[in-house]
């Protein structure tokens, strides 16, 4: 884990969501009561770090916990990403993205600067 990397999201999240910790296993919990949580431990750079955002954040961000957690979620994702997704937007992400099922999509996603029009081609 890069400490150095992990910290600095850590600072964008504690903004949406002030109890956020990191545990004893690495994980960085987001939001303890709707348990939103990711590991760490394999995150050595940002485009690791932004898959990560993309894959474990994408369902919170439009489904699975109230629309004020969804609004949260999505200000962590769309700041930290230099994004401003909608739900629309990040329900489509999560459908094409969500739960690292194509990582390397997802890499193409984030390398073309987040182009939406990617996600449907195979």
């Amino acid at each position: 884990m890069n400490a150095d990397i992990a910290m600095r999201f850590m600072k964008t999240v504690q903004k949406f969501s002030p109890n956020c910790f990191i545990n004893a296993n690495f994980e960085l919990i987001v939001e303890p009561k709707n348990n939103i949580y990711f590991r760490l431990t394999d995150v050595e750079t940002d485009l690791e770090l932004k898959c990560k955002v993309i894959a474990w954040l994408s369902r919170p961000s439009c489904k699975g916990v109230s629309k004020y957690w969804q609004s949260r979620i999505r200000g962590i994702v769309n700041e930290f990403l230099g994004t401003d997704f909608t739900v629309e937007e990040m329900t489509e992400i999560y459908t094409y993205l969500g739960n690292d099922c194509n990582r390397n999509k997802c890499i193409k996603f984030i390398e073309t600067n987040y182009d939406l029009s990617l996600l449907e081609s195979a």
